[in-house]
């Protein structure tokens, strides 16, 4: 049985928020303004966004390409310069040591200060092999002036730089040159610091150097041979460089308790 009008309920109507009715023909109508509306929105973004937005996509896919091809460059430059220089130290291995040089040579044109550092110690090595002190002096003195290479390979250098051609180097050029390495608890401090300390026995400074020596003969960091070699360099000088006379003796393999008796091996 139909419904009377009173019973009905009429789909085609809703109320909204504010209590009043809309027809279902006026939903239709303001879901299609609301489209038009995003439709219209997305154009006018599209419009004014669209080619930053895609040329922003362009640029950074171009960089990410320019990025691997340099990385597979650079890759390729790694390797190929680490083919160079194991073929320089084959030859310095052989014993052929203009031939070592020759093949780090193009290393030393390289942007990369690591393989450049590395050819010219190479260079350095084997000129001081064939007697050529003045080329080996001047490759060590470019790398410790090398603001690009590692600190402590350019400490290295002008430790190696001063011990190549020491006996034809003023002492005080000897000290100034490696003040700030013959320090205690500097890592070439032992070679560094003998080499001041002579430096400083050469000039005169017999009480600089004394100390020099006994700082290495007490720093246990130190090669044992070096340590020695201090010890009896600062005994000379008339210095004390002597902590534990026991111990020496018992390294030395002398019984302490028996005066210079050797201890039994």
């Amino acid at each position: 049985m139909a419904l009377g009008p009173s019973g009905s309920r009429n789909p085609s109507k809703d109320k909204t928020p504010d209590g009043t009715e809309t027809s279902a023909e006026d939903e239709i109508l303001m879901r299609e303004i609301d489209d038009a509306v995003r439709q219209d929105d997305a154009t006018q973004f599209a419009r004014k966004y669209g080619v930053a937005i895609g040329s922003a996509l362009v640029l950074g896919l171009a960089a990410f390409g320019g990025y691997l091809a340099w990385d597979s460059y650079q890759e390729s430059q790694y390797e190929a310069q680490s083919e160079t220089l194991v073929s320089a130290l084959d030859y310095v291995d052989s014993g052929d040591f203009a031939a070592a040089s020759e093949a780090a040579a193009p290393l030393l044109d390289s942007q990369q200060p690591g393989p450049r550092t590395a050819a010219r110690f190479l260079q350095a090595g084997a000129a001081l092999e064939q007697g050529n002190t003045d080329e080996a002096v001047e490759l060590y003195a470019a790398v410790a002036a090398d603001d690009s290479a590692p600190s402590v390979l350019r400490d290295l250098a002008r430790v190696r730089e001063v011990s190549s051609n020491f006996d034809e180097r003023e002492p005080a050029d000897i000290i100034a040159r490696l003040e700030d390495l013959a320090v205690p608890g500097n890592a070439f401090f032992g070679s560094a610091g003998e080499l001041t300390a002579i430096a400083h026995l050469e000039a005169g400074n017999r009480a600089e150097a004394g100390a020099l020596f006994a700082a290495i003969a007490k720093d246990e960091e130190q090669p044992e041979t070096l340590r020695s070699r201090a010890r009896q360099m600062a005994g000379l000088l008339g210095v004390d460089a002597i902590e534990d006379v026991e111990q020496l003796l018992e390294d030395e393999g002398i019984d302490p308790e028996q005066g210079l008796v050797p201890l039994a091996q």
